[in-house]
Formats: structure tokens, sequence, C-alpha cells
């Protein structure tokens, strides 16, 4: 007997906003300082991401 082929699905996850956000962040900190290491780069969009309005930690503040 054959094999029945089998596909697959591939569900893709919701991307959280923290991962947007890094995503788009990271490119801006590379664009702006191109000579940056990749872990210098991450860590300044990591801080910015502290006090940026994208952050639900953040938006929770605003509300009261």
């Amino acid at each position: 007997m054959a094999k029945e082929k089998t596909t697959k699905k591939t569900l893709t996850k919701k991307v959280s906003p923290y991962n947007k956000f890094m995503k788009e962040e990271l490119a801006k900190v590379k664009a702006a300082q191109p000579g940056i290491a990749h872990k210098e780069a991450f860590k300044k969009a990591a801080q910015n991401w502290a006090s940026s309005p994208e952050n639900p930690k953040n938006k929770k503040d605003e509300a009261k």
C-alpha cells in the first residue's frame, strides 16, 4: 500500500504587540546606527518598548 499524502496545515500564531514592535523598532535602530551590534540594537529597542504607547502595560496607565 502506498502512503497517503497528507498536507500540513500551517497555523500561524497571532503576532504579539511586543514582537510586532520589536521587529519594526529593531529595523529603525539599525537604520539610525548601521554599525551597531545586534545585541546593543536589541537592548535599545527593548528600552523603547518600555515607554511605547503600543505597550499594553502603558495603555492601562493611561486609562487611570
